[in-house]
C-alpha cells in the first residue's frame, strides 16, 4: 500500500529535513516549466538511478497529481524491496495549491 505525505506535511518535513530525498518523476518538459525541487528523474530512469541507495532511506516520489508516483511507488515497494517510499498526495498540483501559487501550474 503507498504511503502518501501531503503538500504541507511534506513543506514541514522539509524545513526539518532540508536532506531528505525528494524525486520529481514527471518528464523532463514538465519539470521545465515548474517545479519545487532539484532533482528530476523521469519515471522510466528512477529505478536504475536508486540501485544504489539505502532501501531504507526515506523517498518522495512527485509527480503531476500523485498517479505515476503511486504506481512507481508499489514498483520500489513490491519489486525493489523500498521500505520507506512516500507519494506527494494530488503531486504538484497540490503544492501549488496548498504551499506555493507562484509556480505555473499546467
Amino acid at each position: 500500500m503507498t504511503k502518501m505525505i501531503s503538500a504541507l506535511s511534506l513543506k514541514e518535513k522539509l524545513q526539518q529535513q532540508p536532506n531528505i530525498r525528494v524525486i520529481d518523476i514527471r518528464e523532463n518538459y514538465e519539470f521545465d516549466i515548474c517545479s519545487f525541487v532539484k532533482t528530476n528523474i523521469p519515471m522510466y530512469q528512477v529505478v536504475d538511478a536508486l540501485k544504489d541507495v539505502s532501501k531504507d532511506e526515506e523517498i518522495v516520489l512527485v509527480c503531476k497529481s500523485g498517479a505515476r508516483a503511486s504506481a512507481l511507488a508499489n514498483i520500489l515497494t513490491t519489486e525493489n524491496k523500498f521500505n520507506n517510499i512516500l507519494v506527494l498526495e494530488g503531486g504538484i498540483t497540490s503544492w501549488i495549491e496548498e504551499v506555493d501559487n507562484t509556480l505555473e501550474k499546467y
